[in-house]
């Protein structure tokens, strides 16, 4: 019962926070002055057409000149019919100045374009999971000895360079000197095939190189402290070998720390993984977002803010009601 009403609550402050940012983003990107780009051969009456029957201006008129003026419709109501297109139709516009998917439905091209992004960090995460929490646990067994040493140095300088630069690094070393890998992924929509998951891996690896850092930190940290802890020593004074202390006991009550960390990277990575989709040229949402951006495409701009915003939002409370299930002591929500 006090879980049900402690996740109640936090779903409804998330869906208020939620408001409020895209409420933000709304309001912010529609201050912006509204960008009419009439290609050659293109009739300057039917893109005016367009942006009225959108909602964003109105009075519409052609001066002698040729030019047109019209009246921009105020930025709340903006809002209000652009959620109730939402809500009422599903609706969540179309691309006016986004080069190759103008007049194109938003969502549409986020479906197509998702699936690159969900893979490259579900395998940084496959990748990163393990090898991050075995750095860890080693470093945590061999405290202050050689391999301990070694790893805190390998784990400092990843966290301290910059993803970017690692990128760069792995494009150079793996893509161009190597030749191992393309340098950029493969534009098939194959994602499954075998050429298509290796031209994805240059991106992977410089994904998880920054995860295997954080979960080799945190494992370290929480592992150590609980090896120190009194009931360890119990444990083995009840006849326990160190093994079997450290699997049954030590493991399991570091897993409450590290398991909400592995979510909360799995966001980092996901959020961080724009600008690397735009290196290794995956034909991903990030990019997307990027040039939604540079060619202030409304509609493109806040279906994308609203999606990361979403998943940033889920991830805290998944990564909070995590802890009740990993540690039954914890119980969310009670007094």
């Amino acid at each position: 019962m006090y879980m049900f009403k402690y996740v109640t609550k936090r779903l409804g402050l998330m869906l208020f926070t939620f408001l409020i940012i895209f409420t933000m983003c709304f309001v912010l990107i529609k201050l912006l002055p509204i960008p009419i780009n009439v290609l050659p051969g293109q009739d300057p009456a039917i893109i005016m057409a367009t942006l009225e029957g959108r909602g964003w201006i109105t009075n519409i008129q052609e001066g002698d000149n040729g030019v047109y003026t019209y009246d921009r419709v105020p930025i709340m109501i903006q809002l209000g019919s652009y959620i109730k297109k939402i809500v009422t139709r599903g609706d969540f516009g179309i691309a006016t100045t986004y080069g190759e998917y103008v007049n194109h439905p938003v969502w549409e091209v986020f479906v197509k374009k998702l699936p690159p992004t969900i893979l490259i960090n579900i395998y940084s995460t496959i990748l990163g999971v393990p090898i991050g929490l075995g750095l860890g646990i080693l470093a945590a067994l061999k405290k202050n000895k050689w391999q301990d040493q070694v790893i805190n140095i390998f784990i400092i300088l990843l966290i301290s360079v910059p993803s970017i630069v690692l990128a760069l690094l792995l494009q150079y070393t793996i893509c161009f000197k190597l030749g191992w890998f393309p340098i950029t992924m493969s534009t098939s929509d194959a994602y499954f095939t075998w050429d298509v998951f290796r031209s994805m891996l240059p991106a992977v690896f410089a994904l998880s190189l920054g995860s295997i850092a954080g979960y080799a930190r945190y494992t370290r940290a929480e592992l150590s402290e609980v090896l120190t802890g009194e009931f360890m020593l119990l444990a083995r004074t009840k006849g326990l070998t160190k093994r079997q202390a450290i699997y049954r006991h030590a493991m399991r009550n570091s897993m409450v720390v590290i398991f909400p960390s592995i979510l909360s990277e799995f966001v980092s990575v996901l959020s961080g993984s724009l600008i690397i989709e735009k290196m290794f040229a995956i034909n991903g949402v990030g990019g997307l977002y990027l040039n939604s951006i540079t060619f202030q495409d409304y509609d493109f701009f806040m279906l994308l803010s609203g999606f990361y915003t979403l998943v940033s939002l889920t991830a805290g409370i998944v990564i909070d009601i995590s802890y009740g299930f990993i540690d039954p002591r914890i119980r969310m929500g009670a007094k």
